[in-house]
Parts: structure tokens; sequence; C-alpha cells
């Protein structure tokens, strides 16, 4: 037989290591495992991840509850089990169709799974290049709290530079993100968070902090044309009593409809009042778009936007990161750091 004739054996894949949910469960169920490292097509790159951030919905979606969610991602387990959202990191490949990136560029952005790696695939569509005065750990904890807070203000809410807007649930990623955006486009802000976290919220640049322990905000005299709830924990008819007569409730959260239907209840009960009243209330799902991505990225080129980081853990901790976020109450974001890099020069922050 000849050389030509022999059987060719297959080339393995390079691996690497990553976090593993096998099933549905809490965060005690993530294993770190090495397995295959993903390989680009059309229209995407290869990034090295540098950092990832945990959010509210790795934490849904480690659950696999509300169950409803499960009809898409996976009815006994995971369909993707590396799970996590938000990353930052290096292109270090890219497929057919992404040449606006190239071997090199410092990116950031936002998947439906598999962050929570030493490699992701990111479609471009999803991505956008690292800003001048963020470091890896900063741009990773800003995709999904970064375009919730927006789209919820700017878009949904039709926030503009003069109006009032009240943001309950201040502290969190989404919230501490919120209170920065919503300064930037010029609104009054109205902060309501714990007790030991007012002093940060109120110097991300607030104008007035309640804290919730002391004060209902929805008895409080204000009255605000935006009202962006993350929590859910205020009855809708209590809610409307501070927005203005023709002022915008978002809802970003929901009360607890159990573990089949979540907060599903909430949002038909949101939208079912905006039919019936003469302010309007709406619902939020945020979609990752590159744009929102790229707007942001501008705001934190000019100093005006700076993610919250309480605590950052290594890669093989990253069930101790995703169960501090799943127990709430954390200070904004919660980052895991995968690869070490550089930290990069920060201009100084505009005073406010």
């Amino acid at each position: 037989m000849s050389e030509a004739d022999r059987p060719q054996s297959t080339p393995e894949r390079a691996t690497m290591t990553a976090i593993v949910a096998p099933r549905y469960g809490s965060s005690e169920i993530l294993r770190t495992e090495q397995v295959p490292r993903p390989a680009v097509g059309a229209g995407e790159v290869l990034v090295r991840v540098r950092a990832a951030a945990v959010c509210s919905g790795d934490v849904h979606l480690l659950t696999g509850k509300p169950y409803a969610i499960r009809l898409g991602f996976g009815l006994r387990k995971p369909k993707d089990p590396v799970i996590g959202h938000d990353f930052a990191g290096d292109v270090v490949e890219t497929g057919p169709g992404a040449d606006e990136f190239t071997v090199g560029d410092a990116v950031f952005g936002a998947v439906n799974a598999g962050a929570f790696a030493e490699y992701v695939r990111v479609p471009v569509e999803r991505l956008a290049r690292v800003p001048a005065g963020l470091t890896m750990a900063e741009a990773a904890a800003l995709p999904d709290a970064g375009m919730t807070a927006l789209q919820g203000l700017r878009d949904v809410g039709g926030l503009r530079a003069g109006q009032a807007v009240l943001i309950n649930g201040a502290s969190g990623g989404v919230g501490t993100t919120a209170v920065q955006v919503a300064k930037a486009l010029g609104a009054e802000v109205t902060a309501v968070c714990g007790t030991r976290h007012t002093e940060v919220v109120r110097s991300l640049g607030a104008d007035r902090v309640i804290d919730y322990a002391t004060a209902d905000f929805t008895r409080e005299p204000g009255r605000y044309d935006v009202l962006l709830d993350l929590v859910g924990n205020r009855a809708l008819t209590a809610c409307r009593r501070v927005l203005a007569p023709e002022g915008v409730f978002v809802s970003s959260a929901g009360a607890p409809g159990g573990d089949w239907v979540g907060p599903l209840v909430w949002v038909a009960k949101v939208m079912l009042t905006g039919l019936v009243v003469s302010q309007t209330m709406r619902p939020l799902l945020m979609r990752p778009r590159r744009a929102d991505l790229e707007f942001l990225a501008g705001l934190a080129a000019e100093g005006k936007l700076r993610p919250v980081i309480e605590r950052r853990h290594p890669l093989v901790a990253a069930a101790a990161a995703v169960g501090h976020v799943a127990d709430g109450h954390a200070q904004g974001k919660t980052v895991i750091v995968v690869h070490d890099h550089p930290a990069r020069t920060a201009p100084a922050r505009s005073a406010r």
C-alpha cells in the first residue's frame, strides 16, 4: 500500500479550559473542563477571552428557570454547556466576511453562551472595539448592563435631556450603569438603592439617592418622566403615582411568578395596564446590537461611563462568582479574570 493510500488520521482540535454546566442547577454544579476550542465560521471571529462578567441571564440559563426558557435552550440540559454571555479579549482568528476586525484587535461584546472559557466564537454584529480608558475587566462588565440601561432609558423610555428619571435598583450592574447613562443623556437622576450602596451610587452622578430601607419612593412627592424599574418590588399602581401624567414606566424585572413562568405574568400585567392608562407602561427585552456597544464605548472613551466592579474571580472560581450574583444584592458587576492583561491607562474622570 502506498503512502497516499494509507488512512489519514483526523487531526485533533485544540482544546481549552472552560466552565461547563452539565445539567441545570445551582452554581455548585459548575465544572472546570477541557473542551474543544470553537471553530469560526462566516461572519465570526475567535476571541481569546481576557475577562468575562456574570449577568442575571447567566443565572437564569444555569438554573433553567423559569422553565419556559428551556424551550429555547434545552429541555433536559443546556444545549451549550459552556455558560457565559459578556466578555472582553483579543481577536486571534477571523472567518470569511469578518474583515472589519483583524487579529490583535481588543474587543468586547455579548454571546448567547460560551464566554466563561479561554476562547469564544463571536458573530461580528455582537462585537465592538474596547475604548481607550477601559481595562479588559471593565469592558467585559459593560455589554449586558450597558445595553439594558441604554435601551431601557433611551429607546423604550425615550429619555431626553432635561427630563427627570427614577432608577429603582440603582446599585446592581444595570443600575450603576443606568445612573451614568442617564446623566450622559442629560437627565436629572433619582436613584433608589440599599443603605450600603448609597455613597457609591451618589458618586456615579445621581442627583438624589433614596435609601429604600428608610423611605418608600412611591410615596415621595416627586414626579418622573421615566421610571426604570430593575427590581419589580412595587405594585404598578404605586409606581404610577410617581409618574408624570404622560410618563413612561419601563420594566426590566418582574415580580416573582413561580418556577414555570417566572416574570411573564408581570410582563403581561405591565402591557395590559398600558392599554388602559394615560401613562406608557412597557416591558424591556434587551437585544444585543453593535451600534449600542459602540455608543457605550464612546461614552467610556469620553470619561462619562465606567462600570462598577465589586469582585474579581479567576476562571477556576467561576462558580463562586456566579453564586455571588445569584444570591442577590451585589454591587455593580462581578468579573471573571480569564487571562491576565496589562492594565490600560484611564483618563481622568470628568467632574459631575
